[in-house]
């Protein structure tokens, strides 16, 4: 069983890796990129409840997956929350909620494959994923500003 979810946890996570940048480069109108955040969203669901299974089956050495998965998870909800709920500024959030999801896919990327105590790996993404947020937000007319990120962990 464990096998069949990691497999399960690895084909959806290497699949939330593969959406991101087709929704990131999407024309930002109804239509691809709203269908391929959709998907991105629930599969990163997936990926949230795939880890969260492997942490139960094996509590005692990864038990730390459970809140690195919900909170990734949390980070996709509260962006596809936003767009959906189209409240003032909520453009800011769904760049911020995605982006930080995708921050955690390529962060559990690096750790798996450089190891858990490579500690470029846990920060790198965040290092480099933060300042192209911040990009992506500027000159948005919906008051994209830094108080985003902010908004984004109070929600």
């Amino acid at each position: 069983m464990r096998d069949g979810i990691l497999a399960l946890h690895i084909a959806t996570g290497s699949f939330g890796l593969i959406l991101g940048p087709i929704a990131m480069l999407a024309p930002k109108r109804r239509g691809r990129h709203t269908r391929i955040g959709t998907v991105y969203h629930w599969n990163m669901l997936a990926v949230c409840v795939t880890a969260a299974a492997m942490a139960l089956i094996d509590f005692g050495r990864i038990w730390w997956f459970l809140p690195i998965a919900a909170f990734s998870y949390g980070n996709a909800f509260v962006g596809w929350r936003a767009v959906r709920r189209r409240r003032p500024g909520w453009l800011p959030v769904h760049i911020a909620g995605m982006g930080g999801s995708y921050i955690a896919l390529t962060t559990a990327l690096l750790v798996v494959n450089l190891g858990v105590a490579t500690w470029y790996a846990w920060i790198l993404p965040t290092l480099v994923g933060t300042p192209l947020i911040r990009l992506a937000m500027r000159g948005h007319p919906s008051g994209a500003t830094s108080d985003a990120v902010s908004n984004l962990s109070s929600s």
